[in-house]
């Protein structure tokens, strides 16, 4: 009997478990992206089109923004998506995460 009540509950945090690893997961390509993002910037006369490029070749979540903006000898590149939270239970309860990330590197031209 206490199988039969405690089963739902490991499921549901199984399932919980699955979708922090996924929000996490976009997290850090969001972080990865920035920083090719930043890099690409840093070395190119055109900083906000490199930006763009080097982020949209190293990610593959859906609804990227790029932001780039550079001061004086910096070039600082954010970049943001929302992670759809569709894990069976949890991910209704959840709603959708947004993830951010920002790099900042060195002008090198």
């Amino acid at each position: 009997m206490e199988i039969a009540l405690a089963v739902p509950v490991l499921m549901a945090l199984m399932l919980a478990a699955v979708q922090v690893a996924l929000v996490a997961r976009a997290q850090v390509i969001v972080v990865y992206a920035a920083r090719e993002g930043a890099r690409a910037a840093s070395v190119s006369e055109a900083a906000a089109s490199a930006a763009e490029r080097a982020v949209r070749r190293t990610t593959d979540l859906p609804n990227v923004s790029v932001a780039t903006a550079t001061t004086g000898r910096l070039v600082r590149v954010t970049v943001r998506s929302r992670v759809h939270t569709d894990v069976p239970l949890i991910g209704s309860l959840v709603g959708d995460v947004g993830v951010e990330a920002t790099a900042t590197m060195a002008v090198e031209t």
